[in-house]
């Protein structure tokens, strides 16, 4: 039982990594590609080349914001589960040493998802890794989309931002809702055949 424990704390502690790096690598690329842009703009004077490089670089940049936002939406999952799978260990333990228990506190699995800081409601989704490069992704697509408009509107500004501001927020909420789907039904999975009627430890 404790290998077993020990196992599952490295790898809960390997999908925290992998997260944190995902998010390193797609942060890096999007500073990376700005200070590209930003140079582009400066050698073209804002001219064709740089409303091509701008699509083509904000347009791939979000599509990696998309892919590492699902990728690390699942790791955050994953280490979910493994949470949940420690907490059963420790009820384990606490069936054949119950002095523990006034030391070691029994969560019910109602509460473990606000244990780890993930309460109930759209907003504190906003607050995960995930969140964050689901934020991200949505200004790097309402930008793409605003350059787009712009061009489409004879390099009307206006026409850029109203478009750009309502893809953001649309890609936003799309994202929020998707995370939010997911983490309720990665909480809802039921692990052990016995789940409802043993609930776990934490």
């Amino acid at each position: 039982m404790t290998t077993e424990h020990f196992t599952l704390q490295g790898a809960r502690a390997a999908a925290i990594t992998e997260s944190t790096s995902r998010a390193t690598i797609f942060i890096g690329s999007v500073s990376a590609g700005l200070v590209a842009l930003g140079l582009i703009a400066t050698a073209t004077r804002i001219g064709t080349a740089f409303y091509a490089f701008g699509l083509i670089l904000l347009s791939t940049l979000s599509f990696i914001g998309l892919v590492t936002f699902d990728r690390v939406l699942q790791s955050g999952i994953e280490e979910l589960h493994y949470s949940e799978r420690i907490a059963r260990l420790r009820a384990y333990y606490f069936d054949f040493a119950p002095e523990l228990t006034r030391y070691l506190a029994s969560v019910p699995p109602s509460r473990r998802l606000a244990l780890l800081g993930l309460r109930s409601g759209y907003w504190p989704m906003l607050r995960t890794t995930a969140g964050m490069i689901g934020v991200v992704t949505a200004v790097l697509t309402g930008s793409a989309a605003g350059l787009l408009a712009t061009i489409a509107a004879d390099h009307s500004a206006v026409a850029g931002f109203v478009t750009g501001g309502v893809v953001s927020v649309a890609a936003l909420m799309a994202l929020t809702w998707f995370q939010y789907s997911a983490w309720t039904q990665g909480h809802q999975q039921r692990l052990f055949e016995d789940e409802q009627e043993q609930p776990d430890a934490g």
